[in-house]
Formats: C-alpha cells, structure tokens, sequence
C-alpha cells in the first residue's frame, strides 16, 4: 500500500470567537480510493500487515487513523482520529454524540488500562421514564425516537482522556481527517444505504431525515456524495477549544435544545449533565483461557462478563480436537452462550449504582457448576440464570437488542494497542441531530420496568447512570505475557457472540486472524439458536434438532468484527469480509514498511 500523504493540522483558534482556519490536508483525493467506484463500494482489503496498522468498520475512518500512525502519533491518537472519523462516515452506528469503551496496552509499561466512556442519564431521569401514565411499560419502538431516549455523550470526554495519556500528536492534528471528509463530503455505500432505508419511515418525522434521507423522503441512493458541513464546523470547534467546546457553550446549548424541542417525546438535558459528565478508568476484567491470559470491559458492560463465562465454561472440553466442521464443537459454544446470556439477562448494571457480584459470576466453583449442566449429547431443555456467590438485587427481564455500533483497534509500532467500541445504541440513535451530529438513544438499555419482584431492578433508570452494555472490547495475551491479539465487534447483544467465536477459531482451532473473524456465526439465548445462513453451519443443523435444540433458525446476522493479531513483528490487523470494514497498515510507520494482503 502506498505511504499516505502527510497531514498537517493547522487550525488556529481565533480568541475573540472567530471562525477557525480549516485543516490543512496534503491531498484529500486520496481519500476517493475508498469511496464507490461504478456503482460498487470499493473498499481495500479485509486483512493488512505492516509495522502499524488500524482496523475499522469503515475503510475511511481507518484511513484517518492511519495517518495519525504515519505522522508518528501513538496507538490513542490512531484511535482517536477513527473514531471521529466514524462519525462523518458511519454516523448511523456511532460517532461524538454517543459513547465509547477503550482498553489500553503498552508493553513498556505492561497492564490493561480500561476507560468508560458509556453515556449517563440526566440528572432529571427518574425509574418510571419509560412506563406510560397507567403504568404500562412503552414498546422499544416508542421509546427509542426523540429526546426520552438521550443520555449525555461520552466520546469526546474518553477521546479527550486517551490524549491527555497515551497521546502524542496535537488534539488538533486528530481531527483533521474526518474536517476535511465532512466538508468536501462522503460518498454514501450501499449499507449505509439500507440502514437508511431500515428506518426512513422513522427518520421522515426526525431532523436526521432531513440530513440523511433525500427531500422526497427516500434514502440518497449509493454513490451520491455527501456534505455534513454543521458537523464540519463543530469538529472544527472542539479541534481548536478542546472537548470543553462541546460540553459548554454552542454545541452544549443545541444538544440541551434538540432533546427539549424533540418534534417525538421531547425531555430534558440541562447544561449542568454536560458540564458534570465525566469518564471513569474501570478494574479490567481477566481470566486465564487455554494458557492464555483474556482481559475485557467490566459493567457497565455486562459483554465482558458473559464472553469470560463463555469461554471458561468451554475450557474442559478439546476443542481443538474436535475443530470447526464438528457439529458437536458448535453444540458446545452454543450452549455455553445460552447459560452466558441466561445471567447477562437477569444479573448486570452500572457498578455505581449498585453491587455488580463479577466475581461471583467469574467464581471458578460457580462456573465449574454451570459448566456441567453443558453435555456433549443432549441440550439443555431449559436454561436459567444461576445464583453467584455474593448476588443480591436481580435486574428487570431484558428485551433484544438492536443491531448498530462500531469498533475499532489500533496498534503501533512500539507495540501499543487500543481497542475501541463505540456506540450510539440503535440505528441512527434517537433521529435527533445536534450541531451537525447525531444524539444517541442509549436511555434504552435501561430497563423499562423498574422493578422485579417487588424490588428495584439493578438496571432501572435513575440520574447520573450508565446503562448495562453489550460491549467487548477484548484483548488476548500469550502464556508469555507478550498481547498476541485484539477483538471487538458491533451488532447488539450479537457482540458478545462473535467475540467469543473469534477468540475460539483463533486459540481452540488455530485460524488466523482474519479467517477467525470470517468464520460462520451462531447465537444463542433465550430466542433459541440462530446460526448464519449460506454457511457450513446449515449442514448441522440435524444434529443440533438431535441433540434436543429447539427454535433452530436460519438468520441474517449483523456481522461486524475488526481486530488485530500479532505476526513476528509486525501486526495482522483483520476485518470480517460480511462487512465493510477494511484494515489499513501504513508504509513508512517507525519500525518498518506496511503492505496491504
């Protein structure tokens, strides 16, 4: 792949509230590589390796953290550049108006480092936000649209913390890339197209219809390019004021603004929820898996929790031996995913609100127990969240999650690494726009009823929480210490799925990187078992009915994983091929050339 043009941020703050001078970009043709080409989405390879390297959903949010890698800027700046830049090109899945989880590597100083970044409620959120007057609980599809729906953003105040440690380039120099894709304009792909066109009878009746749908109602079609220039002018603010530009002042007042004027369920987010919104550096959460060390998110995530319980639940079966053609081995996973799921639906929370028990959940006796409800020969005929040492108070029934978030990993040269997933919960969040971007529905992971049994439920709403999370950012270090790979995925409570089968194609059955993230994918919870359609996996579907699976389906499944592997000396960063996401290694990194597979 050939070296990227250097980038050279020069943006310059005028103090009497001027506008700021636009970055200066050597050639921003270079991003028309990654834009549509006939009619089709033309995007680089899945799979690069080089010295440096950044996988994302978005082949141009990767590009923009790779340039940060080729200025010289560490794994953070990387990731800070593509996570900004995911919310020019992927504004439906993520960006600055929702929030975000980090986990942090840097062997010269060895640990995980874990940062959340997940959105809180107003202080005015109360447990009874979403019940109607008489008490009913709303639908997921009421909630979801309008102002009820929003939870003060996290990204810019993570994005923010990450520079202030791990940083090395300007802030300003960060955002160059996605100023100057915002301003000249995206061309739209083909599943930014059909997200679209999922919830264009929502977006009508939303001010994000009139940014992201045509003035006739109907998605932009493919190819048609983009301008977002609001947007431009507020990356352009926070690049030159620093996040205080977008917790104070303008954009503060039109989000506070967007959520009160919402034209469905209008709310109430004051200036004082932004000023007080802070991020929280978080235990990691470890655990020994086949000689291997695995590190993840702790709650709010209750992903990190449910993927370590999958795995070690698995540990007492070879699953190396039997391999990836075995029905048995696939069996196996799933049910292992359904007792997983089982506790993630009844146990989880914000761990500042109330006593998450994670280790009575990663207990070995209390795994070692659930692990030998699993048989090889017969499924469970019922699966029941279990109780773990040290629980209390129980959360409310769950509802499904909805399919959007990114993720994203960068790793340098020296050997850094930083896993990111970001989310703005459903596609296109609430629909509300705010200074030129768009604001999350996070509100809705909470739970709608706020009590169970007659006792407050653990993920009920109430002021200044965050809610309970699917996300699983993931790294994987090797018996040596040395970190050997980085996992994360997007698609609902579907991520914690395709974590745990990532992690097992690559240490149970030896696949590389990419092809551990290529692998087919199942899921299953209390829906039954849903296993991806036109794969392998519809060959074993008789032996699943077999062994006593019930609500066995054939599924469209939201697949969409990034992650990196550690080759010799150099990084193998991987995208899963269902998906647009590419890997971007960069030539001239410190340390050596990349080069594209």
């Amino acid at each position: 792949m050939r070296a990227l043009p250097v980038l050279t941020a020069l943006l310059v703050a005028a103090c009497a509230g001027g506008p700021a001078a636009p970055p200066t970009v050597e050639s921003r043709a270079s991003f028309e590589v990654y834009e549509p080409q006939g009619g089709q989405f033309r995007r680089l390879t899945p799979t690069a390796i080089g010295r440096a390297v950044v996988s994302a959903a978005d082949p141009r949010a990767a590009a923009a953290g790779a340039r940060m890698l080729e200025l010289g800027g560490t794994a953070a700046d990387a990731a800070i550049a593509t996570m900004v830049a995911l919310t020019v090109v992927e504004p439906q899945s993520s960006g600055i108006g929702g929030g975000a989880f980090v986990l942090w590597h840097d062997p010269a100083t060895g640990g995980v480092v874990t940062i959340d970044g997940r959105e809180r409620a107003p202080a005015a959120a109360r447990p009874d936000r979403f019940l109607h007057p008489d008490g009913r609980p709303m639908s997921f599809r009421e909630a979801v649209p309008g102002g009820r729906s929003v939870g003060v953003p996290g990204v810019v105040k993570l994005a923010a913390e990450m520079h202030r440690r791990w940083g090395r380039l300007p802030w300003a120099t960060l955002f160059g890339p996605a100023i100057a894709m915002a301003e000249d304009g995206i061309v739209l792909s083909e599943r930014f197209v059909r997200f679209a066109a999922f919830r264009a009878e929502t977006l009508r009746a939303l001010p994000a219809g009139r940014v992201f749908l045509a003035p006739d109602g109907q998605p932009w079609p493919a190819g048609h390019r983009l301008r977002q220039p609001e947007l431009a002018r507020t990356l352009r603010e926070i690049a030159v004021r620093g996040p205080e530009a977008f917790y104070r002042g303008r954009v503060a007042h039109e989000i506070v603004r967007a959520v009160a004027e919402a034209p469905v369920n209008p709310a109430r987010i004051t200036l004082g929820d932004l000023k007080a919104y802070r991020v929280v550096e978080r235990p990691p959460l470890c655990a020994p898996y086949r000689g291997h060390r695995i590190c993840t998110m702790g709650p709010p995530s209750a992903g990190g929790i449910a993927l370590l319980q999958i795995l070690l639940q698995l540990e007492r079966f070879d699953l190396s031996a039997r391999g990836p053609a075995d029905p048995i081995a696939w069996h196996l996973l799933a049910e292992s995913m359904r007792l997983a799921f089982a506790d993630r639906e009844v146990w989880g929370g914000d761990p500042d609100f109330a006593p998450i028990p994670v280790a009575g959940l990663l207990d070995p006796t209390y795994l070692a127990a659930r692990s030998a409800l699993i048989r090889p020969d017969r499924a469970m005929a019922e699966v029941t969240a279990g109780v773990p040492p040290g629980a209390g108070q129980r959360a409310a029934p769950r509802r499904a999650e909805v399919p959007a978030t990114s993720h994203l990993v960068a790793a340098d040269a020296e050997g850094r690494v930083a896993c990111v997933t970001s989310t703005i919960e459903a596609p296109w969040g609430s629909g509300l726009m705010a200074a030129g971007f768009l604001l999350n529905n996070e509100l809705t992971d909470f739970d709608f009823v706020p009590t169970r049994d007659g006792r407050p439920a653990l993920n009920r709403v109430e002021g200044g929480k965050r809610p309970r999370s699917s996300m699983t950012p993931t790294l994987v270090f090797a018996p040596d210490g040395r970190l050997v790979a980085a996992f994360g995925a997007a698609g609902g409570a579907t991520i914690i799925a395709q974590v745990a089968k990532a992690i097992v194609a690559f240490l149970d059955w030896g696949l590389p990187v990419e092809a551990a993230l290529a692998a087919p994918q199942l899921v299953a919870d209390a829906r039954g078992l849903r296993y991806e359609a036109g794969t392998p996996l519809e060959t074993m579907v008789a032996t699943w009915k077999a062994l006593g699976h019930r609500d066995v389906a054939p599924a469209t499944l939201p697949l969409k994983a990034n992650a990196v592997a550690r080759q010799g000396d150099r990084w193998r960063g991987a995208a899963d091929p269902r998906s647009e996401g590419a890997a971007v290694a960069v030539a001239g990194a410190p340390g050596g050339e990349g080069e594209g597979e």
